[in-house]
């Protein structure tokens, strides 16, 4: 029996881009969450995305060796510069958010300083949400200002404080909805207007809203963040980064900093992300189902001094949570009396939750966090207002709850049991 080589042209080496009539035939989330970005491999026909480990890539003589000669659509170069399986990811987190295009990056802080590298330089000003990504806090209190950049930090969802804090050189809106750890909610669309009025960008983190939840593209927002490590991967086994907006703005963000400063994912952990989100819109029904009813039940508890979940009617706003999301994730803080000595019963005790750091994984983590060592490390708030908010949700300390995919049932059992005084 005699075979054929498929042998790949310099054409094999383009980049493969959907047309935006193939993008539209998308209407469902899972539909979106499977199929976008995706097209069968051109050599082999196989169905499922390559995975291409190569570091470089065989071109034409014609091919530049500086990234300034590099346009969005030429041939594969270098995987630092792109490569087809990170592409592939880049298009379908587009899809799945509706954004124009998107640049991946190693990490979710890779993605966060990039930006703030692209956009901010010595001279100017930014407005910060005064709880946020721990790293982010602390790389705002330290790092960015010693650059000669003016950053001022505010509770995002009080919007008269925004106002009062934009100045003539203000270039960028920073906010973070819901907020880590605190599950504080900002006004999108609201902020947008502000933005807008003043001149500057908005960015959006919205890790733990998902795309599920909020497009803030749609709502106004100039760029959109997401620690891809936490519920668009969705298993805990790969870190990631996003960035996502407009072509115009990424394709030059892409050139200055993606590139030059060398966050850049790795093929394999794009591959392992795009394998999560095909049941990504299927993940989040169940986080949100789970989470319900874990933060029911921790509300009916003795010992549980208060929850904090954006689905609960009892969340301080509730109905801008009913009117900014259509899914209200798996994240759930709490209170308790002694959570320092909680936390060690925990950390003994759960027998299905894991006493962990990260979330939006498929298996449940807890984490205590102190508030007399968060104030002194990442948050350091400035006026009574802010102290009385973080007072409000955080208190003295709070439970970091990630509602996985377990059965509803047993989550509870593994708490309940937890929560029983000692024999």
């Amino acid at each position: 029996m005699s075979s054929t080589l498929i042998t790949p042209t310099f054409a094999a080496n383009r980049v493969i881009k959907m047309s935006d009539s193939k993008k539209n035939n998308f209407t469902g989330e899972q539909t979106k969450a499977i199929h976008a970005g995706e097209t069968p491999d051109i050599v082999s026909g196989a169905s499922s995305p390559n995975l291409v480990m190569s570091t470089t890539f065989v071109v034409d003589a014609n091919a530049g060796f500086s990234v300034e000669s590099m346009e969005e659509n030429d041939t594969w170069v270098y995987t630092r510069w792109g490569n087809p399986t990170v592409h592939q990811l880049e298009e379908k987190l587009a899809v799945l958010e509706d954004a124009e295009t998107a640049v991946a990056f190693a990490s979710g802080m890779g993605a966060i300083s990039a930006l703030l590298f692209h956009l901010l330089k010595a001279g100017d000003h930014a407005v910060i949400s005064d709880v946020a990504y721990a790293a982010l806090s602390e790389i705002t209190n330290e790092m960015i200002p010693e650059l000669g950049i003016e950053i001022t930090k505010v509770n995002t969802s009080d919007l008269e404080a925004i106002r009062k804090a934009i100045q003539p050189n203000t270039r960028l809106i920073y906010i973070e909805t819901p907020c880590n750890p605190l599950l504080r909610l900002t006004d999108i669309a609201a902020v947008a207007g502000i933005a807008r009025q003043s001149g500057a960008k908005l960015a959006v983190d919205s890790t733990f809203a998902t795309p599920v939840a909020t497009k803030p593209l749609a709502l106004g927002a100039d760029f959109v963040i997401h620690s891809l490590t936490k519920y668009l991967g969705g298993h805990g086994d790969a870190l990631g980064g996003v960035i996502l907006g407009k072509k115009e703005d990424l394709a030059t963000l892409r050139k200055k900093t993606s590139i030059r400063l060398g966050g850049c994912l790795s093929p394999f952990n794009a591959w392992l992300i795009m394998r999560g989100l095909a049941t990504f819109p299927i993940r989040m029904r169940v986080h949100q189902e789970n989470a319900l009813q874990v933060a029911t039940f921790l509300e009916q508890h003795p010992k549980i001094k208060r929850v904090i979940y954006p689905g609960l009617p009892s969340h301080p706003q509730y109905e801008l949570a009913k009117r900014q999301m259509k899914n209200f994730s798996g994240m759930i803080t709490f209170q308790m009396e002694n959570g320092r000595e909680q936390a060690a019963r925990f950390a003994e005790k759960l027998q299905i939750i894991h006493y962990a750091v990260s979330l939006g994984h498929h298996r449940s983590l807890i984490f205590y966090l102190n508030s007399k060592d968060l104030l002194e490390t990442s948050f350091k708030l400035s006026t009574h207002e802010q102290l009385q908010s973080w007072d409000y949700f955080a208190g003295e300390g709070l439970f970091r709850l990630s509602v996985g995919l377990e059965d509803a049932i047993d989550i509870i059992s593994d708490l309940q049991q937890a929560l029983e005084e000692r024999s």
